[in-house]
Order: structure tokens, then sequence, then C-alpha cells
């Protein structure tokens, strides 16, 4: 089993990211909303939804909204809040990103918070892309959201500690062969779980080739969450593009 799809089917991970929380969800989709200004009802696929934080988000504002994961456990979780918040505009799938989920049938596509950049064979990056495309209408739209590598590999934080809940959390980061790598433990009543985090360095440069590989043209490039342009002092790197109109 990858990384990925442990990780992501585990209750401690919402525990390592109890700060990414509604609120910042609501300010991504602000973003979307100013940048791409889609229609009303627009259907929307969110790769790698994970339990679902965005996808709700989308469904709330009257989108109609498809999330895709490998994690069941994760999509599990975003069934059941979506069905507490009485959303009917929205369905979780369990589905591998590098493999086309339809044929034009979104009117937009979102991948956020990082949700990129797992796969041990590069080739797998561009096939995840292509698959998104080919899940795109003429004229479709795609808003990416990654980390900004420059700026992770200036302002990397070896090692912290936190505690949530009885629980410690040491997380451990290092830079290797182009990847940022995190190892995170979870230590309680003298016992320890470990896991593992690793994501390939995609900088601006290489999404531009990946785009032009899969027939998108880049529409803008953001810094962060706010909107503001990208630098390399950015926390972020948000890309949108558009497919070709035939």
């Amino acid at each position: 089993m990858s990384w990925y799809e442990d990780w992501f089917n585990r209750d401690e991970y919402e525990l390592v990211y109890h700060r990414r929380d509604e609120h910042e969800a609501e300010q991504v989709v602000d973003l979307i909303e100013r940048l791409v200004k889609p229609a009303p009802g627009s259907e929307i696929l969110d790769v790698g939804c994970g339990r679902g934080r965005h996808a709700r988000v989308l469904a709330r504002r009257g989108y109609r909204v498809t999330g895709i994961d490998v994690a069941e456990r994760a999509l599990q979780v975003a069934r059941q809040r979506a069905a507490a918040e009485g959303l009917h505009h929205v369905r979780f799938l369990r589905h591998d990103m590098r493999q086309p989920l339809c044929q034009a049938c979104f009117d937009g596509v979102v991948n956020l918070f990082t949700a990129f950049g797992f796969f041990e064979e590069e080739a797998d990056h561009q096939r995840a892309l292509q698959s998104m495309v080919t899940a795109l209408r003429s004229g479709g739209w795609l808003v990416q959201d990654f980390l900004n590598a420059d700026y992770v590999r200036r302002h990397l934080v070896p090692r912290d500690r936190f505690q949530l809940d009885g629980i410690e959390v040491i997380q451990e980061r290092w830079i290797e062969n182009g990847r940022v790598n995190k190892r995170i433990r979870f230590r309680q009543d003298g016992k320890e779980q470990v896991f593992y985090e690793s994501v390939r360095l995609l900088r601006l440069e290489d999404f531009q080739a990946l785009y032009r590989a899969v027939g998108l043209t880049l529409q803008a490039t953001l810094g962060d969450y706010t909107g503001q342009p990208f630098s390399p002092e950015s926390p972020r790197l948000i890309l949108y593009a558009r497919k070709a109109t035939t």
C-alpha cells in the first residue's frame, strides 16, 4: 500500500491538520469564485477531495460536486458530513486520479491543498493531469493549489512537536531526491505510531511543462488564498488554467 492510501485513511490525519478548517476552505472557494467566476450550478470535480472540506463548501454555494479520492475512510467521513448538512448536490467516489472518471462531463476541476505530487513515477503526474483534462468539457477550467517548492526549500522546519487531546505529535521533515518528506510520530500512553508523507517538489516551470503536454493554457498564478501574485516567497502556488475550446 502506498503511503498516501494508508495515511489519508487514518483519523490521526485530522489531528495533524486540525488548523486546516472550514474557514480556510471558505477562503479557498472565495478565491476560486473571484478567479474563475463559475456559472451558477456548474458541475465541478474535486480531485483528491479527502474528507470533503472544499467539496462541501462548493455544494453549499449551489454547485454540483463530485469528489474523488483513493482513501475510502476519508470518503466515508466526507459522506457523513455532507449528509449531516443535508447537502444533496455532492457525491464522493473512490477513484484513482490517474484514471479518467469520465469524458467531457465537468465544467471545472479543483485539486486543492497539495493533493498532487505523491507519485514515484514522474509519468503518473502527467497521467493524473491528463485525466483531469479528459473530464473537462470544451473550454473547462482547472484550479490547482500546490506548495511553493522554493518557499519550502528556504523555510523548511526540520522538526516540531505539539500536544493535542493528550497525544504528542512529532513531525520531522527533510528534502531528498527532489521530494519533501515528513515522518509523523504519535505518542500516547507509552505507545508510538509512525506515518509518512512524501511529495515531489514541483516548481512553476514543471507545471507549465505538464500543462502544455496535456493541452491546458495557464491563465494566472497566485501565491496565497487571498489572491496575492505568485512570487518566490509565496507560501502557495495556485494555478488557474483552461482547456482549449473545440
